[in-house]
Order: structure tokens, then sequence, then C-alpha cells
């Protein structure tokens, strides 16, 4: 049994050393193929890198050459440039020695011409004397006889001249200056309210019976004397039936003495206690109703930022006039106005529209009355921190300041549209066709007119003539004698600008 398991633990040593050389064998036989596989794959590596490196050098060779040929034609290029730029300045230095040489010439050539103009002068010079010796025999004048008769003779033409400009200019001056002192005299009146009532400074307060005309004056005149002293209005109580005059030249006053005797007499109680506290709610419930319409002005129209004082200044506005024309609403149309034609100009409209609405601040405000409207408003935009384009352009609205802005004028042109429109302020629609008309037709009787147009509310006179009819000396007279028709004929505000267009146009057509 001993001898049994000796035999099988040898065996099984035995195997167990086999299998190890034998595995050992194979191990290194594996080891072997791996090592000559792995030097097979980098003999492989190998040559295609060095194939890649030669490709890669082959074509940076390539881009080299191609740099130094391009290179090389650039030289040539420049080198042929410069060649031909040497050809050029020998040729321009060839031309210019040649005008010197020409140059030369033309001074020896105007050093003759010089000399002979000389010596003509002082035949011509000779020639003069004897002629003008001969006309003093022929005359009987001497030289200075002549021009002394010559200047008399211009002295009483430059005479009868300055007669009829003077006369022209006083025909103008009585056509205008009616109209201009009212206006002059109605903004002063408005702004610094003196005593003396005017028809433009009182308003009508229309009452049902006389009754109440009792109960307004009340006892011994109290009531009317309270209402007077609450408001600063002058109210008239005389023979008018169912009518009461309130006169004032504040138009704010004027409708806060309105209101409150409205209210008086609706509500029916009438004494002095009672009228001081109506009149005090008026005056307040007036303000706010004029703050209120600043600001609705101000959203309407996009104008956004102004303070809180120049907003009720154009509330202000709508209680006042100008030839009938409510103040707010020219400011609105100017605002408009002034906005069209800044788009149109490609200008800022915003700025251009803000002026415009506040161009006539000057004529609401209680400060200041000895200054022109028109500084005045330029002194509260200043004040209350407008830009400075917008304060130049109200205070040149009537050209009493220098302008500055390129706003300025557009405000001008604006207000100026704003109240010669037809229909904007006190004339007639039909005269002021008619003169229109009247115009045109006068002009379109002269021959060689083939269109006229009045424009700027009849202030200027357009018009165009043919121009193989009419020469452009013929266009002088044409003016003149245009003129003067219009002046003996027509019956006109102001003075009429007249202009005379001619022009020539040349029309082909490509078919």
């Amino acid at each position: 049994m001993e001898n049994i398991i000796i035999t099988l633990l040898a065996a099984t040593a035995g195997f167990g050393i086999a299998y190890y050389v034998g595995h050992n064998i194979i191990l290194k036989r594996k080891r072997e193929d791996i090592l000559r596989c792995a030097e097979q794959d980098g003999e492989n590596i190998r040559k295609e890198k060095i194939f890649q490196a030669k490709e890669k050098f082959l074509q940076l060779k390539t881009e080299h050459e191609q740099q130094i040929l391009e290179r090389s034609n650039l030289v040539i290029q420049q080198e042929a440039k410069h060649k031909q730029r040497e050809l050029l300045m020998n040729q321009q230095n060839a031309e210019l020695q040649k005008k010197l040489r020409d140059i030369e010439a033309s001074k020896e050539s105007l050093k003759l011409q010089h000399e002979l103009i000389e010596k003509r002068g002082e035949e011509y010079e000779k020639l003069r004397i004897e002629a003008i010796q001969k006309i003093e025999n022929i005359a009987g004048l001497s030289a200075q006889e002549a021009k002394n008769q010559l200047i008399e003779t211009m002295k009483s033409e430059a005479k009868s001249e300055a007669m009829s400009y003077i006369s022209e200019v006083m025909d103008e001056a009585r056509l205008t200056a009616g109209k201009e002192a009212k206006r002059v005299v109605i903004n002063t009146i408005q702004r610094i309210a003196p005593e003396t009532a005017i028809e433009n400074a009182v308003t009508v307060f229309n009452i049902e019976s006389d009754e109440i005309k009792g109960r307004i004056i009340g006892r011994e005149g109290r009531n009317i004397r309270a209402l007077e002293a609450a408001t600063g209005v002058e109210i008239v109580v005389d023979d008018t039936p169912e009518a009461i005059l309130l006169s004032a030249f504040d138009p704010v006053r004027r409708e806060v003495a309105r209101l409150a005797l409205h209210q008086l007499v609706t509500d029916g109680r009438i004494h002095p206690a009672r009228i001081e506290e109506v009149v005090t709610k008026v005056q307040k419930q007036l303000d706010d109703e004029i703050l209120e319409t600043g600001k609705r002005t101000c959203i309407d129209m996009g104008v956004h930022g102004l303070h809180v004082e120049l907003i009720k200044l154009i509330g202000r506005m709508k209680y006042r006039s100008s030839y009938g024309q409510n103040l707010l609403q020219h400011s609105r149309e100017v605002a408009n106005i002034c906005a069209t034609m800044a788009s149109e100009l490609g200008l800022n409209p915003k700025t251009a529209k803000r002026a415009g609405l506040l161009h006539d601040i000057g004529k609401v405000s209680d400060e200041d009355p000895d200054l022109p409207h028109a500084i005045l408003g330029m002194r509260l935009a200043e004040k209350y921190k407008e830009k400075p384009e917008i304060c130049n352009a109200i205070g040149a609205h009537h050209e009493e300041t220098e302008m500055t802005s390129i706003i300025s004028p557009l405000v001008l042109v604006g207000d100026a549209i704003s109240g010669s429109r037809p229909g904007a302020r006190r004339e007639v629609i039909e005269s002021y066709i008619k003169r229109l008309k009247e115009l045109e037709d006068l002009a379109l009787s002269y021959p060689g007119v083939t269109k006229s147009y009045a424009i700027q509310a009849g202030r200027e006179l357009r018009v165009i003539v043919g121009s193989e009819q009419v020469s452009d000396k013929d266009s002088e007279q044409l003016s003149l004698d245009i003129a003067r028709k219009i002046q003996d004929e027509m019956v006109y505000p102001g003075q009429v600008k007249i202009t005379v267009i001619r022009e020539t146009r040349s029309v082909s057509f490509a078919k």
C-alpha cells in the first residue's frame, strides 16, 4: 500500500514537472512570435513615417518655389512700373521745358504788345482831347459845364425816384399801421392790464331777469363791490336788458368772475361771505383746469418733460386770443407745422414741435410786461431749463433776436403760416379767394406769361413766362410792370412780392 502511494506521488510530481516545462516552452515561443510581430509593425510604421516626411518635404518645396516665383513676378512688375514712371517723368520734364520756353516767348510778345498799347494809348488820348475840343466847339459848352448839366439832370431824376419810393413806403405803412397798431395795443393791454377798458376786454354775462341784477348789486352795492374786490374785474350793470358786462384785460380773471357769477346766480345765495367763498373755490377749480388743459395738450402733442410752470402757461393759452384766433389752438397748429417741416428737412421733429408749442408763452405770462412777448418767452424757457435751441427759437420767431438754431426759422415760418392761412383770423374767406384770383388773373393778362400762382396768403406772386417769348431783360421789366399795376389797381394788406421765373427746358425721347 505504501509502495502504491509512493508510486502515485512520484507519477503526480513527474506529471507536474512535465507540464511546467512544457508550459514554459509554449510561453517562450509565444513571446518570440509577439516580438517578431512588434518588430515587423515597427518597421512598417517607420517606413510609412519616412514616406509621409518625404511627401511633406516635396509639398513644402513646391510651395516655396511657387512663392519665389510670385515674388519674382512682383519684382518684375514693380520694375516695369518704375520704368514706366521714369519714362512719364521724362516726358513731363520735356513738356515743362517746352512750356517754359513758350512762357519766355510769351513774355517777349507781351512786352511788345504792352509797348504797342502804350503807344496806342497816347494816340487815343490825343484823339480824345481833339474830339472833346471839337464837341465843345460844336455844342458851345465846355466839358465841365456839360458835366454840371448831367449832374443836375441826375439829381432831379434821383429826387423823383426817391419821392416815388417814399410814397410807396408811406402807402405801405398806412395799409399795415392800423392792423399792427391794434395787435401791439391789444397784446400790451392784455399783459399789463391798465384801468381803461376796450372791446377786447369785455365778457357779457347773460341773466334771466332784471330782478337778479338787484340781487347781484346787493344793499347799497355791497355784493358787487365784494365781487369786484375778490376777482379784480370791473362789473358794469347798466340798462342793457338781461346782461351784465365783465370788464378786465386778464382773460383768466374774467373767466373766474363769469364762473363765480354763474354759481352764485344758480345757488341764489348772494352775499359778501358767500361771494368770497365761491370766488376762492372757482379760482382753485380754474387753476386745476388750466393745469389739466396744459397736461392734456402736452400728452396730445407728445411733448414730455416740461416744467410744471410751463404747463400752466400752456393751459392759460386757452383763454387768450389774437385777431379772433385762439392762442392755444394757434400754438398747437404751429407745433404740428414745425414738426412736419422738420421731418421733411431731416431734422428732429420732437424738438421742432416743442419749440412751436412754447413759442407764444410770453403772451400769457404776468412777468415783466415791458418786454416783447418773444423775448419774455425766451427768458421763461431759459428759467425753466429748456434747451438753448428751443429758447432761441422762441425769442427769434419775430426776429427780435439773432437766430442761432436751425429750428428758429421753422418756428418763424410756422407762426406766419398759422396766422396767415385763410380762416385762421378775422378775414372773410370769399374776399380772400377773390383777391388771390385777381392777383393771378392780373399776371396772366401780360403777353408771354404761361402760369401764375398767388402763394403765402397773397403776399407773393410767382409768374412763369415762356423762354421763347420773354428774355432775361424783359422778365425784369415784367416784374416791375406787374408791381406797378398791382399798386394802381388792387387793394391788399402789407406788400406783395412778384417773382418772375424764366427757364429753358430741352426734352428728348429715347426709343
